[in-house]
């Protein structure tokens, strides 16, 4: 039986969401006018990019989605808005010195940031070198991509509601998708509203923390900018420092908004309509919750213990102070559920302390949060699943459901989490080989723990790794090909690899 695919159906309504994207550009536009800078730079962006999606939008008139639809279309959507999104780059020729790797730059900054994976290939960040209509958009794309393009065009376009409930689970992160309300649009725009919501909330913090005189650097631009990259578990920051720029103040109000980002957002509005025993008794809720709690504990620990004695501990003092323990909270809440942030260079703190934040970055956020990674549910479930396996190859006849929550676990949903565990683990070893290989070839060869923390920080999404690609490092020293290889992994990573592959599997036909 041969797989069958309406490619114009999906590519037209690509069109449409690049259509949309373009009136997006309209904030950095208005940044660029207030400062003076670069306004040209997304005037001539947003012209390319309503032409390229309205002359797609054209392919056809009435697109109608089926299964292989639907797959292509969000799958296309996360590489289209990436490479549109790279126009403002390359007209304004950031991150680079060089015209002719200008283009791959572009591109892994825009996927980077729509993905908010927040890797970066800019060697300096600051407003000498990039205007802040540039910076913005920077910031913007990764608040654009956390609670999913898809699921926000969803809560705008009817004729993407039709579909809705199937795009939102290619998008959504994690192996469910919890339909909040009997319509999916009005559960798109429920799950948008409470991003929206705690946006704002957070900006309106950040900035009081300004009014007040708690944190003088924290202007409204950085507190607009820290939101937008905050709440989609992003990372990237207009200062070269990242939150390590700011106070121990900023730094608090981020920590808890970090770990809220890595929850399901489900959640938040089961509490909304009183429904507070629902967030409590949420098994992955209490693991997420226990994961964080104990990865600070061990890190703050080694930490005190004086990770590395009078060595340069990145701004953390020895002894049980705020200070370490700060810092302890801060990158498990950053990198746990993969938001990038940093407020010390942890590149430079010793191996035990490494290896612990290199545990945490395989833990991940909560299905149906904005945190990358496997995700939670996934390790519960795969313990609960080994688990099973050892208790019948002792009592083979026995018929020991998984459950979660009290709730079975459907057999296919299992073989879903196992399959995606494998290809996770094996893509992730594979681009690790590569990396390492391919740098050594240009004359940059990477340490083990560099490449490791290279593909493992592209797939899963996460941003800065170890050694040179640490919290103030950089990915520009590598060739085209290995940042090529790290795009493909941080779009497959985002849209958790089945969808895109089962395209190509898909195209397969029986015989």
């Amino acid at each position: 039986m041969k797989w069958r695919l309406d490619w114009y159906a999906s590519v037209s309504l690509v069109g449409t969401v690049i259509k949309y994207l373009a009136l997006t550009m309209l904030v950095p536009l208005v940044v660029g006018v207030i400062y003076g800078q670069d306004s040209w730079v997304f005037l001539v962006s947003i012209g390319i990019t309503l032409s390229i999606g309205v002359g797609l939008e054209h392919l056809d008139d009435d697109p109608d989605l089926g299964p292989p639809e639907a797959l292509l279309l969000v799958s296309l959507s996360w590489l289209a808005v990436a490479i549109v999104g790279a126009i403002p780059y390359v007209l304004a020729g950031y991150g680079t010195e060089s015209a002719l790797r200008l283009p791959m730059n572009a591109l892994f900054e825009a996927m980077s940031g729509f993905t908010t994976t927040g890797a970066t290939v800019t060697a300096e960040i600051s407003f000498a070198q990039h205007s802040h209509a540039v910076l913005m958009w920077r910031q913007l794309t990764q608040w654009l991509g956390g609670m999913g393009i898809i699921v926000l065009m969803i809560a705008i376009l009817p004729e993407l509601a039709v579909n809705g409930a199937q795009l939102m689970q290619s998008e959504a992160p994690g192996p469910e998708l919890q339909k909040l309300t009997p319509k999916i649009a009005e559960t798109a725009r429920a799950l948008w509203l409470l991003y929206f919501g705690f946006t704002l909330l957070l900006i309106a913090i950040l900035y009081g923390l300004n009014l007040i005189g708690l944190a003088p650097e924290m202007n409204l631009y950085n507190a607009i900018a820290h939101g937008f990259t905050t709440l989609p578990t992003g990372g990237f920051s207009p200062q070269a420092e990242s939150i390590a720029f700011f106070g121990a103040a900023v730094q608090w109000v981020i920590i808890p908004f970090m770990v809220i980002a890595g929850v399901n957002f489900a959640l938040f509005w089961h509490v909304l309509q009183g429904e507070i025993r629902t967030l409590v008794d949420n098994p992955e809720f209490r693991a997420y919750t226990g994961a964080v709690a104990v990865f600070t504990a061990v890190l703050a620990f080694i930490l005190v213990r004086g990770a590395a004695p009078a060595m340069e501990l990145g701004g953390v003092t020895e002894g049980l102070t705020e200070n370490t323990i700060r810092q302890a909270a801060f990158q498990i809440g950053s990198l746990l559920n993969s938001t990038g942030y940093a407020t010390a260079d942890f590149a430079k703190w010793d191996e035990h302390a490494q290896i612990v934040l290199l545990f945490a970055m395989f833990v991940g956020g909560s299905a149906g949060s904005t945190g990358g990674g496997v995700k939670v549910v996934r390790w519960l479930v795969v313990l609960k699943t080994v688990r099973r396996e050892l208790y019948t190859s002792v009592h083979p006849d026995a018929i020991k459901p998984v459950r979660l929550g009290g709730n079975v676990i459907d057999e296919d949903a299992i073989r879903g989490i196992m399959v995606f565990t494998v290809l996770y683990i094996l893509l992730f070893a594979f681009a690790a080989v590569f990396l390492s290989l391919d740098s050594a070839r240009i004359g940059e060869p990477l340490s083990t723990l560099e490449a490791i923390s290279a593909s493992l920080a592209t797939i899963g999404n996460i941003g800065p790794g170890f050694g040179r690609l640490g919290p103030f490092g950089t990915y520009e020293f590598f060739s085209d090909w290995s940042k090529l290889l790290m795009v493909f992994l941080m779009w497959i990573g985002r849209l958790e690899i089945v969808p895109v592959l089962a395209l190509f599997v898909g195209r397969l036909e029986d015989r």
